[in-house]
């Protein structure tokens, strides 16, 4: 049965008036504004001023309001609250990537212990609701792998940079005059940003809680206009991939740009949208894909959450309650492209094998396999004249 309930935001930036907007436009939800947290004081903001408050107390001690909606960027601040609000027995909705990731297993035990309900699908992919999915379709499926775009901010920029010719630098600019990209892109163009979605989904699709430093992620920060050439040339483009995949009883995952064939299913999703394909033992594959960035959008994803408190949902991780007893591995084997400035800083000797290699006056590249251990062991990783994409013929 339905209830009424009452929130208590933190943060009317992008995300914050995204959720204002939906909740007043959608007529089936039960449940009411009563205070929103923010930082700056006298900033100028579309709806009344008592709405208002600096001060985090007004809404964590507030016996009325029964859930806190946490839309802030301060990962340290965002913990505290959440954690504060788990303790006092309010349920939290939340769209922190970073901060779910990075405290995982005290945010799950601190969830069971106080028997109220954290929900975050606004944290993944915006408007696609594949933590839901995880829970509930897939719940009993043997799911194989999930693999896709799961950040709208590079995944603008690389549309643009190959449909549009447009540089890095402008593509850039651009999705952060929409809102798509932070003003310190590094989040999501070093891939951060995905990874962090991906280990929230690893636990709902394979029962796995991870650190961030276990997980690998390599992003669009190196690439050139040799890379797009290449691309191009090979009738492919190059995405943002975030992957985890089970082979055997173990599971690895990561965060690499992909050279994609235009014929690819991913190749399909542009701009600032998500594509995620799963595939299951019994289900085989199937595709989700939707807007992964902007406001409204993930406002949307953040009201569905709101929505299924009303009816006090709870995630119930049954892939953990399942003791599948996957083990998490970096073990595995990569074709990688590794293009280089033609120095001996790359040592053949690393590759499991060597497929191409390609020498000329402007750059060079080696395509081999690599064991993904030895990759992340590889010094060469942070030169700016280096830069490794994952080739089309990985699985």
């Amino acid at each position: 049965m339905e209830k009424k309930i009452t929130l208590g935001i933190f943060g009317f930036g992008c995300v914050g008036q995204g959720l204002y907007n939906v909740l007043h436009h959608t007529k089936g939800i039960n449940a009411t504004i009563k205070k929103i947290c923010i930082k700056h004081k006298y900033k100028k903001r579309p709806i009344d001023a008592s709405f208002f408050t600096t001060d985090r107390n007004v809404l964590l001690n507030d016996p009325e309001i029964d859930v806190i909606v946490e839309l802030i960027d301060d990962v340290p601040a965002a913990y505290e609250i959440v954690k504060t609000a788990l303790k006092k027995k309010k349920a939290v909705v939340s769209a922190n990537k970073k901060m779910i990731a990075e405290h995982f297993e005290e945010l799950l035990q601190l969830q069971a212990e106080n028997k109220v309900s954290f929900l975050y699908e606004a944290s993944c992919c915006a408007s696609i609701p594949i933590i839901r999915n995880l829970e509930e379709y897939y719940d009993n499926e043997l799911l194989n792998s999930v693999e896709g775009i799961l950040n709208g901010s590079t995944n603008y920029i690389l549309t643009h940079i190959f449909q549009h010719n447009k540089s890095f630098e402008k593509a850039l600019k651009e999705a952060q005059e929409l809102g798509f990209a932070e003003s310190d892109p590094r989040l999501d163009v070093e891939g951060y940003d995905a990874k962090y979605k991906l280990m929230i989904i690893l636990v709902h699709a394979f029962g796995i809680v991870l650190h961030p430093g276990d997980v690998f992620n390599y992003g669009i920060q190196h690439l050139n206009d040799f890379d797009i050439r290449y691309a191009k040339e090979k009738n492919m483009t190059i995405k943002l991939i975030a992957k985890c995949r089970k082979v055997g009883n173990r599971v690895y995952a990561l965060c690499m740009p992909k050279f994609v064939p235009v014929s690819d299913t991913l190749n399909k999703v542009n701009y600032e949208y998500n594509g995620l394909i799963l595939e299951g033992a019994f289900s085989e594959t199937q595709f989700f894909m939707g807007k992964g960035a902007g406001g409204n959008s993930t406002g949307s994803a953040v009201l569905s959450d709101i929505s299924a408190l009303t009816y006090d949902y709870k995630y119930e991780y049954k892939k953990m309650d399942q003791h599948l007893n996957y083990k998490y591995s970096n073990d595995h084997i990569l074709e990688v492209f590794v293009r280089h400035n033609g120095k001996d800083v790359i040592n053949p000797n690393d590759f499991e094998s060597i497929s191409v290699r390609y020498a000329s006056s402007e750059y060079s590249y080696i395509i081999g396999k690599i064991n993904l251990q030895q990759l992340i062991s590889m010094k060469w990783l942070t030169s700016r004249e280096i830069n490794v994409i994952l080739t089309e013929n990985n699985t």
